[in-house]
């Protein structure tokens, strides 16, 4: 990798052409002698540049060869299998596949360094040329030397850049062939991957009964194939001692984990670690930490050039991580009186997929495959429900509701391989295994994010301390959810070398029309795109609030409310516009459809559009959350308003919904706008004969005097006289109260003033008749 980084950087060198110019100087002379010292100048760069282009071109040389001899290996290896081995087919066509697929991302840039060359070529034919026609009678001595120096130096940086160029065309032509071979080679193993996917999902074999009857036939079959294919050349990397022997090295190095992980647990963890609960799970703890130190010594491992040990030891450090993740999940989850059960549930998926892979390790024949799998299957589902009967009251219900799914996955599984869909219920079965390993790393992480946040109680905390957390709990945890969906099929496929066709499964238009292109990678883009953006307006509402209520609390609840509505508009409408583009959604058929139903939605929307005008102006100012208003001689306090209607509690107790524009054509009244105080009008009379002057020195003093807390006492209050009845003389005096308590107010103002004219001795007149009884 780092040598063709290199060489593509030398070759991007060789494309950029060096200063060589001048610009107009005070006469011919001069301008051929700075020309003379620009061509020295690139004179000495072009020979010093030939030794080291000399050894580019030989080192891209090799590599080309290099190139080719590795295809030679990989076409001899594809064009002799055996259409029967599966495993070794497919693990033939992706070594074909990512061989091609390597060169396509490592392309070296020959086209351009050609066209780079010719213009220089082009160039210097053109100075050649101006230099040879160039009138010698016009120029003085000095400026003839410089014009024959140049011509000569041009002539020969001409020379140097066209027997580059030579090379070079004869490189290109080894990386054509390289191309072809490649690509050939490419087509040939997609072909072969589209039979095996036929074999896999549409063309089953024999269904398991019919082997049954013919057993000994079978039987003789499998045996002559198992000869065939392991009785390999003793010199071979792939044969059967080479093969055995790397695996006593691969256990080896589990026997090596173990014990080291027995020797750290027992000798280095404090005592005061060794609790109880500790002791429970020791088992548990030293079986994952031994498969954690198995898989990094594998990885430490890998680099000795031995095919089959690098291809096992990247199957096996997969599986290592389903088994950590089970056991880690459960040691975090799970008490130590239940982990055994919980781990007893794991345990037929952790053997069966072992077995699996152990297959995939040693490539082994489809023949056998089918004549063992079906009754493994049968025995691995027999095992699972025994192990859930006999342990569903000591795990937890998510425990089961896995084992519930995994049972399910076995029957399935169980019931293709009985039909003849072996390979399918292999790939159904590692599907499984991997998507259960996806959705408990995601469950640890969510656990203990749950965890996290209840210990620094994040909840009640302000959005500058717990953005963070938000982004990783909402957006983070769910898009693993959704990824973890195609995680898992692409690694299933993997393991059995179809990730070319996984791929490209998930980038295939199931929709493929015109203006709408659906694919699983685009929906799944999507998706988490929602995610993402839904935190954005989240978090930017939660700030603007906080914003809001720090500036101004009284008005803080209206202006989160107007904001709430444009945050949602720009943030989703760019959510909207990605997502069209992602789906390649043409805006030109948008427009066409929503121009057909402009005019009806026009019309329909009439008072929706009238009531979000009104909403907006209503929370630019007019009114926010806890004004009281009254409308058509309801008097309420505003709960909530929104682009269309706003909501109201009555005194009464009455829930209220107006709608925008009703405010405004019923003229609604502002009763707390003038600082939450209104007028409240208070009448009273007294006998005629009575002191005007009097009345009103005693009454204004007694109700400035009063104390009460829902009166504005910066107001002071004065009785006037309004009208002379029949029966008294009619006063009003006027008082500020708070809108809510006014009715209260004015009945301990009217029992103020009762009790003040009472203890001035002043009438209070009320209605009275003479009845004249005449006597006939």
């Amino acid at each position: 990798m780092m040598k063709r980084l290199l060489l593509l950087l030398a070759l991007v060198g060789m494309m950029c052409p060096k200063a060589m110019a001048v610009l107009k100087e005070e006469n011919l002379d001069e301008t051929l002698g700075v020309l003379r010292l620009e061509l020295v100048k690139r004179y000495n760069e072009v020979n010093g540049q030939i030794a080291e282009r000399r050894l580019q071109n030989k080192a891209i040389l090799n590599e080309l060869m290099e190139m080719m001899r590795r295809s030679n290996q990989n076409a001899l290896m594809l064009y002799s299998q055996n259409t029967n081995y599966v495993f070794d087919m497919t693990y033939a066509c992706h070594e074909a596949t990512e061989q091609y697929q390597q060169f396509q991302r490592q392309q070296l840039p020959f086209k351009q360094f050609l066209e780079s060359h010719d213009a220089e070529i082009a160039k210097f034919d053109s100075l050649i040329v101006s230099l040879k026609q160039m009138p010698v009678r016009l120029l003085s001595q000095r400026a003839k030397v410089d014009r024959s120096v140049c011509l000569t130096l041009a002539i020969n940086i001409r020379s140097s850049l066209e027997e580059n160029r030579a090379q070079t065309a004869d490189y290109i032509r080894y990386y054509e062939m390289s191309e072809n071979r490649l690509r050939y080679l490419n087509d040939y193993a997609q072909d072969r991957y589209n039979e095996i996917q036929r074999n896999i999902f549409m063309n089953g074999s024999t269904n398991y009964l019919s082997v049954l009857k013919n057993l000994t036939t079978k039987w003789n079959e499998m045996i002559q194939v198992m000869r065939d294919k392991y009785n390999q050349t003793p010199t071979s990397q792939w044969s059967s001692t080479i093969i055995f022997g790397l695996f006593l090295v691969i256990f080896f190095y589990f026997i090596v984990a173990s014990i080291l992980n027995q020797l750290v647990i027992r000798f280095f963890v404090p005592k005061r670690l060794r609790s109880e609960e500790f002791l429970k799970k020791r088992k548990y703890i030293i079986m994952a930490t031994t498969t954690i130190t198995f898989a990094l010594i594998l990885a430490l491992g890998q680099g000795w050039g031995q095919n089959f040990f690098e291809m096992a030891s990247d199957l096996l450090i997969e599986f290592s991580w389903l088994l950590g993740v089970i056991l880690i999940s459960l040691l975090l989850r799970v008490n130590g009186k239940q982990i055994g059960s919980a781990f007893r549930l794991y345990a037929p998926l952790m053997v069966v997929s072992f077995l699996v892979i152990a297959f995939r390790i040693v490539l082994i024949p489809k023949e056998l495959v089918n004549l063992f799998f079906p009754p493994v299957l049968m025995l691995a589902t027999l095992w699972q429900w025994s192990v859930m009967l006999r342990h569903t009251k000591n795990v937890p219900q998510q425990d089961m509701f896995y084992s519930y799914l995994s049972l399910a996955v076995f029957i399935v599984s169980m019931v293709c391989s009985w039909m003849g869909y072996t390979l399918l219920a292999v790939q159904i079965l590692i599907w499984w295994t991997m998507q259960l390993a996806c959705v408990l790393t995601i469950t640890c992480m969510s656990s203990w994010m749950k965890l996290y946040s209840e210990r620094k109680k994040f909840d009640t905390r302000p959005i500058t301390k717990s953005w963070h957390y938000n982004f990783l709990y909402h957006v983070i945890t769910p898009i693993m959810g959704v990824l973890s969906l195609m995680v898992s099929v692409y690694w299933a496929a993997d393991v059995f070398n179809l990730s070319d066709l996984c791929w490209r499964l998930f980038n295939m238009h199931f929709v493929d029309m015109e203006n709408l292109k659906l694919s699983i990678v685009k929906l799944s883009l999507v998706i988490c795109l929602w995610f993402l953006f839904r935190y954005m307006a989240t978090t930017l509402l939660a700030f603007m609030r906080m914003h809001f209520e720090n500036s101004d609390l009284s008005t803080a609840e209206s202006r989160v409310v107007m904001s709430r509505n444009i945050v949602q508009v720009l943030v989703w409408g760019v959510w909207l516009m990605l997502s069209l583009g992602i789906l390649h959604i043409s805006l030109t058929w948008l427009l066409a459809i929503s121009g057909g139903l402009s005019t009806g939605i026009g019309f329909a929307s009439k008072n929706i559009i009238e009531n979000i005008f009104y909403g907006a102006s209503l929370m630019t100012g007019r009114l926010k959350v806890g004004d009281w208003i009254e409308v058509d001689g309801t008097v309420g306090k505003v709960q909530q308003i929104s682009y269309t209607s706003t909501i109201v509690e009555s005194l009464a107790g009455e829930i209220i919904t107006f709608q925008n524009s009703q405010l405004f054509d019923k003229n609604y009244k502002n009763l707390t706008r003038n600082r939450g105080y209104v007028v409240v009008p208070v009448l009273f009379g007294v006998a005629y004969g009575t002191d005007l002057k009097l009345v009103q020195k005693v009454v204004d003093e007694a109700v400035n005097s009063l104390h009460n807390e829902w009166m504005d006492p910066t107001k002071e209050s004065h009785a006037i006289v309004i009208n002379m009845n029949d029966s008294s003389v009619d006063f009003k005096i006027v008082v500020w109260a708070e809108v809510a308590k006014r009715a209260a107010v004015a009945s301990d103002v009217l029992a103020c003033i009762y009790d003040t004219l009472n203890a001035n001795g002043i009438e209070i007149p009320f209605p009275q008749r003479d009845i004249h009884i005449i006597q006939n």
